[in-house]
């Protein structure tokens, strides 16, 4: 077993090497700096359990980790966020289907939408990095798939896609119209459901579709 000073040494580089990451660091990454010997699973449980409770903590986001300000402190640090880029509404509803519907494919996401995608709203989505390429579909033509990205997990804090807003959320917010987009979600709701739709919600989530509103698509 290791000596308490040897721990805390241990401890502190894992401390210093997440926070002067610019990303969110893999496991795989902190294997290779401490070497072999080294628990790493029970440090990181070790730091994150060290900042419970304060204004910053150690986060999971898809098995990357990283510092986040708590999420009780975050609507006091609203003013010091750099602007939320506005998405086209083209492309808040494409990230949308995506997001609740991959892997899909260009095809997919015009028979929901009911429209012809641009490659440009995809270029979109690919510069700020929330979208991939996925694997080829095993159909005639092979279309390609999209999925979304780690950094589209992380810019909206969620650590998995678990967590994306579902149907009562999206009502809470404001986001259920009859819009093809919303209606190709699943637990599509009813007629009924739809004419009462709440009024909007700052959520980092619901932000970027309800911005994406007041453009055009």
């Amino acid at each position: 077993m290791k000596e308490t000073s040897e721990l805390s040494q241990d401890l502190r580089l894992l401390e210093a090497v997440i926070f002067a990451s610019a990303e969110p660091v893999t496991k795989e990454v902190l294997v290779r700096q401490f070497g072999e010997g080294v628990d790493i699973d029970a440090l990181l449980e070790t730091l994150r359990q060290n900042y419970e409770g304060r204004g910053v903590n150690l986060v999971q986001t898809d098995g990357m980790w990283s510092f986040r300000s708590a999420p009780d402190i975050s609507p006091f640090m609203k003013i010091t966020r750099q602007p939320r880029r506005k998405l086209p509404r083209a492309a808040a509803e494409v990230l949308a289907i995506i997001a609740y519907h991959q892997p899909v494919t260009r095809a997919d996401i015009e028979n929901i939408r009911g429209v012809e995608t641009s490659r440009g709203t995809l270029d979109i989505l690919l510069e700020l990095g929330w979208i991939r390429p996925g694997k080829r579909r095993e159909t005639p033509g092979r279309p390609l798939t999209w999925r979304t990205t780690p950094e589209f997990l992380s810019y909206f804090n969620i650590e998995t896609l678990n967590d994306l807003p579902g149907l009562e959320e999206l009502k809470a917010a404001g986001l259920l119209d009859a819009r093809p987009v919303i209606a190709g979600l699943p637990n599509e709701p009813d007629d009924d459901d739809l004419d009462e739709a709440a009024a909007g919600d700052d959520d980092d989530f619901a932000g970027w579709v309800d911005d994406a509103d007041k453009d055009e698509a």
